[in-house]
């Protein structure tokens, strides 16, 4: 293998990426193939492993490295739900990449070997990758990941046969044996060859695959062809064809229209693409809400953010899309796109009703508008569920209250999983509105959380403990914002209080 190779040109009805530096030209696959399965039945790269077939075990990690911004990106994802037609013009690594010429191990794998870090092995080249993804990220910074941050990168592979301790004891141990360097230059002058200049059609069968290179195409096309599945992260679709062998038919590919890319701060509201990554979608929140940050490491994991985007998720309009409270609560407002021009609507108004949405046929989601933080406004998020790391909300709340004095003077209360839609608690905001922000005032508003939702029983949790968790909730907002004594987060906080 020599990253120095060039690529031919790209040719139109072809996919083509590179593969652990090989160049991968594919004219007879499925527009729904898996990576994952194209990897280990086409390649007999079997190093990596299928597990739940739904991106959550990680035992499927790979790398992928693509051109932003005229930098090589490298991320982890999750093989088994990426689509082989969105990885043209990209480069895969698996662990057969880390193969080393000499024989020896790399070192992230000679540092679980050193540190006991793997048993049976199966779930190995998952850690491995996500390791090697960090190991990378920081022999670019020149520093060390600290138990937390490595902690982090492995939340999305979930096998833990050894143990917890061993496999962070790797990721220090990594940084201490000889460095193994990665040539991105070489990677990303044959990443620039394989670009292309016009938009990707590639056809199987009966589907196709559209892959538009501009928002003015893509507007077009959704026009032409309004019953074509929009795809960006594929980290929901992904499971229609693994889990429920659904025929997807034409495809709409979002994830190479530069404008759906972009974040922008105009100086009173922070627009975000809808092809925004969720890894940048909320490190650009995170600058402006700080607030957000436990909702940003507990949502999913790090390859489904890699992979999913922010507007995806809002526009999948799932009851427990994680997004969706804070975002409300935070008075965002949608930005829809047609070849009729755009309109803007609160972000609570795009839903109508369960998985329903006040979407016309032809129209795209474009771009997300969150207000900027603004004087005396107070704002909080929370996340419930069974699993710190990597697990669907039983409840999440996205709070925020304006206090003049210690009146309430305005309010945005919104919940997830408590009803068919992502939805503002409504009865209880007009409770509050105009009353001082009081214990008396808030256990009435917490009784009228009754009035606004009837949660339903489910194998996340029950309604009634859904009920009781949203009121408290309610209450730790109180305990957080009031202005007499409020209490720091590792008062109300288990993790807080832990180092979590």
């Amino acid at each position: 293998m020599n990253p120095n190779e060039s690529c031919a040109a790209p040719r139109q009805g072809v996919i083509q990426f590179l593969l652990d530096g090989q160049l991968q030209t594919l004219e007879e696959a499925e527009t729904t193939r898996s990576l994952l399965n194209h990897l280990r039945e086409d390649c007999r790269k079997t190093g990596t492993k299928e597990g739940c077939a739904e991106g959550d075990c990680g035992a499927c990690t790979v790398v992928v490295g693509e051109l932003h911004d005229g930098q090589l990106q490298m991320r982890t994802v999750n093989a088994c739900i990426q689509f082989l037609p969105a990885l043209d013009g990209k480069a895969v690594f698996t662990v057969e990449h880390l193969r080393q010429a000499s024989g020896e191990l790399h070192p992230v794998q000679q540092a679980l070997v050193d540190t006991h870090g793997s048993q049976c092995g199966f779930c190995t080249p998952g850690f491995v990758m996500s390791l090697w993804s960090l190991y990378l990220e920081h022999q670019r910074e020149g520093d060390r990941p600290d138990r937390n941050a490595i902690r982090s990168a492995l939340s999305g592979n979930l096998c833990r046969c050894t143990g917890y301790r061993p496999i962070l004891d790797a990721g220090e141990r990594m940084f201490e044996l000889p460095a193994v360097p990665f040539d991105c230059a070489a990677f990303s002058s044959r990443l620039r060859s394989l670009q292309r200049e016009e938009s990707l059609l590639y056809q199987h069968g009966q589907q196709r695959f559209f892959a538009p290179r501009s928002l003015a195409e893509l507007v077009r096309l959704r026009a032409e062809h309004p019953r074509a599945l929009l795809l960006a992260g594929c980290t929901d679709i992904g499971l229609w064809v693994n889990k429920q062998f659904r025929d997807l038919g034409d495809i709409l590919f979002l994830g190479e229209v530069p404008e759906l890319r972009q974040i922008d701060n105009n100086g009173s509201s922070l627009r975000i693409g809808a092809g925004v990554p969720l890894t940048d979608g909320f490190s650009a929140l995170v600058e402006y809400y700080p607030q957000l940050h436990e909702l940003w490491q507990r949502f999913a994991s790090p390859p489904i953010r890699n992979a999913g985007t922010l507007g995806g998720n809002i526009a999948n309009g799932s009851p427990i899309g994680d997004s969706m409270p804070a975002l409300i609560a935070l008075g965002a407002r949608v930005i829809l796109r047609s070849q009729r021009g755009s309109r803007e609507l609160a972000l609570e108004d795009l839903y109508l009703g369960y998985m329903q949405k006040d979407l016309q046929a032809d129209e795209i989601v474009e771009a997300l508008d969150i207000p900027l933080p603004q004087p005396a406004w107070q704002f909080r998020c929370y996340k419930l569920s069974k699993r710190y790391d990597s697990d669907i909300s039983a409840v999440c709340a996205g709070l925020a209250i304006r206090l003049d004095q210690e009146r309430v003077v305005d309010c945005r209360l919104a919940f997830g999983g408590m009803a068919a839609t992502v939805k503002r608690a409504s009865h209880c905001e007009r409770t509050l509105l105009g009353q001082v922000w009081t214990e008396d005032s808030l256990q009435r508003a917490m009784s009228a959380l009754a009035e606004d939702y009837a949660p339903l029983d489910d194998m996340r949790a029950s309604a009634s403990y859904r009920l009781q968790s949203a009121r408290n909730l309610l209450h730790r907002f109180y305990l957080e914002t009031r202005l007499q004594q409020p209490l720091a987060a590792q008062c109300v906080s288990v993790f807080a209080m832990t180092g979590e």
